[in-house]
């Protein structure tokens, strides 16, 4: 007695992480009373949105018929949200305000194609500030080396011209003619002295003030040099020079005296300049080649990345529309959030490896966990999630029992997935959303730490990276908690989630699936008549679908008008009838024959009755199903007539 309520508490955590990943695609809201407001302080709701609210409030869905309140049981009934009805993806249909936000996303996802930005890694937050004022420090830097570069010239430029003024103002005093093997050799001594000279200066004020007055005095040290051998005269007034230099200064009329010397120096060296080769500054020379640089072409900008999602290239076509939509309801249509949403699954399946795992090999182990079986009314595939097959203590060791074994199994689900979603085509008036059916029967639950771990994972990277493909989230085998349980998530979840969601009790599921899944599409083992393998009838032959009411007889008649082969099945759902078949010929002197005895037949007796009889005249095949007890009781069949031949 006291596993069964520690099982209950199991199967509710179940339910709710199952439940967990509709909630948070629709951006987990407490219900709230729709209040119209101004346009001008709310975005406009969407029309679909609006037609569902304003409506009056109408009979909700039941998975069961109309009865009195009763205590919780089996087969009392649990009340249903209003269906859910799918918006379009056709954008001349939307609401302006939609139409508004899909053009705001587009130019963003374009704007980040253009910038790379969906392979370029995600910014960091804290280190943006430093990165932007580096940035601003490496534009200064190239300005302040400028204006340096262009004073530097200027004074380069200035020092000669003054030279030159006072040569010719004042007569020279000695002139010494240098020998011609001489002269070159000066002439590159003063080449590698003024390459020296002219070396990168720190951008200090105490130093610029330093080499300043170096300047004026260095051009005379190195002529003075250069004249050491064949003019003593020379000699003498460098040293003079130097120690005048040293003594003072900052006294103007010493520097007037150095500006002498430099005069008489450079007066003789004049005829050398003369006879040799004359060098041109370095900065006059350097300047044209950072020109050069400067004029390079900048090369051209690289073409807008490429970036698809499910196969389908963002911004290529209209489909690519289907996609954008899917994101922004999502994120409720806030444009930014749902750009954030897009560059996150951009790149987590380039870190995931899609593409690569779509072509992997995993195994056949969880195929009867969740498979694809058939379509819904509308056209919508059904996926079926079988958590009872857990029981299996084999499978779920294989499945749970460490971090390795769990993490493929969540690579299997995603790639299940990803395999599903790229069928559609997503034309925006086709299908794009697939119908979930959740078989809570024996579902080991979340009490086991490992099925939780791998549960809880696979939700939130499907809920992140594959919004909105849910069309209706169905629930059966529900256990009699279902009601407390729906209680406690009822309020936080919005209209249009509860609108999707359909839950089921163990004796009402064949009937609420047959709602939304005709019986030849549902699996023989939830109630229906679609089987694997080859039989007489396939999902392309329809099913006709009667309530027998308790206590009521049920006749069902095949004329036929020639000779025929004719077959049928059919099934009870629940079964506990009596069934039986006779041919009836349509001559009153002909006798009536027994296809199939009248006999009770029960749940485990047989799932489906397939019966054919070769008519040779003309005639009709009668079935007759006895319903005796206190139910009423779902009856499928089908039939169809071949030639006699066959």
């Amino acid at each position: 007695m006291a596993e069964e309520p520690k099982k209950a508490a199991e199967e509710v955590a179940a339910v709710e992480a199952v439940a967990e990943k509709s909630v948070v695609e629709e951006k987990e809201e407490t219900e709230k009373p729709v209040i119209e407001a101004e346009p001008e302080k709310e975005k406009p709701i969407a029309e679909s949105e609006k037609k569902d609210e304003e409506k009056p409030a109408g009979p909700t869905e039941e998975v069961v018929e109309d009865e009195k309140p009763k205590a919780p049981t089996e087969g009392s009934k649990i009340a249903q949200s209003v269906s859910f009805k799918e918006e379009t993806y056709v954008v001349a249909d939307l609401p302006e305000s939609q139409k508004k936000a899909l053009d705001e996303l587009k130019h963003l996802v374009q704007e980040a194609r253009n910038k790379h930005e969906f392979t370029a890694p995600p910014p960091v937050a804290a280190k943006e500030e430093p990165v932007a004022a580096k940035e601003e420090e490496e534009k200064k830097a190239p300005e302040v080396v400028t204006t340096e570069e262009k004073k530097e010239e200027e004074k380069e430029e200035e020092k000669p011209a003054a030279a030159e003024e006072k040569t010719e103002a004042e007569p020279p005093k000695e002139v010494v003619v240098a020998e011609p093997a001489k002269v070159e050799a000066e002439a590159v001594t003063e080449e590698k002295k003024e390459e020296e000279k002219l070396a990168p200066e720190a951008p200090v004020a105490e130093e610029k003030k330093e080499e300043e007055k170096k300047e004026v005095v260095e051009p005379v040290t190195e002529e003075k040099k250069d004249e050491e051998k064949p003019t003593p005269e020379a000699a003498v007034a460098t040293e003079v020079a130097e120690k005048v230099f040293t003594e003072v200064q900052d006294d103007s009329k010493e520097v007037e005296t150095i500006k002498d010397t430099v005069v008489s120096v450079s007066e003789e060296a004049a005829p050398a300049a003369k006879d040799g080769e004359a060098t041109a500054p370095v900065p006059e020379t350097a300047a044209p080649e950072k020109n050069v640089e400067e004029e390079v072409p900048a090369p051209p900008p690289p073409p807008p990345e490429e970036v698809s999602i499910w196969g389908i290239p963002l911004l290529a076509d209209e489909r690519s529309d289907v996609i954008l939509l899917k994101f922004l309801r999502a994120r409720d249509f806030k444009v930014k959030d749902a750009f954030t949403m897009i560059k996150n699954t951009v790149r987590w399946r380039k870190e995931f490896g899609i593409d690569a795992l779509v072509e992997e090999d995993l195994g056949n182990d969880w195929d009867k966990v969740v498979f694809t079986h058939g379509y819904d009314k509308e056209g919508h595939p059904v996926c079926y999630n079988v958590f009872g097959e857990f029981e299996n203590k084999e499978l779920y060791q294989n499945t749970f029992s460490d971090e390795e074994k769990r993490q493929k199994f969540i690579r299997w689900r995603i790639q299940f997935l990803e395999k599903s979603v790229r069928k559609f085509d997503y034309s925006p008036t086709g299908i794009s959303t697939i119908v979930q059916v959740n078989d809570l029967r024996n579902s080991p639950g979340l009490g086991k730490k490992e099925h939780r771990l791998a549960t809880n994972q696979a939700l939130q990277l499907l809920q992140d990276n594959y919004p909105e493909f849910l069309a209706k989230q169905v629930f059966i085998n529900v256990p009699w908690w279902y009601l407390a349980f729906s209680r406690m998530i009822g309020p936080f979840l919005t209209q249009r989630t509860k609108s999707k969601f359909v839950f089921a009790g163990p004796s009402k599921s064949a009937e609420t699936l047959f709602k939304y899944i005709a019986p030849e599409h549902v699996p023989v083992q939830y109630g229906g008549l679609s089987r694997e393998g080859d039989y007489e009838f396939t999902t392309a032959d329809s099913v006709t679908e009667f309530t027998i009411k308790p206590s009521t007889k049920h006749i069902i008649e095949f004329p036929a008008s020639e000779p025929s082969h004719l077959v049928w099945e059919l099934r009870i759902v629940g079964w506990e009838v009596s069934y039986g078949a006779e041919f009836v010929p349509s001559a009153e002197d002909r006798y009536t024959v027994i296809v199939q005895k009248s006999r009770k037949i029960g749940v485990s007796d047989e799932t489906i009755i397939s019966n054919d009889f070769k008519i040779g005249e003309p005639g009709k095949v009668v079935l007759t199903i006895d319903n005796q007890t206190s139910k009423k009781k779902k009856l499928l069949y089908r039939s169809k007539t071949k030639p006699i031949s066959e």
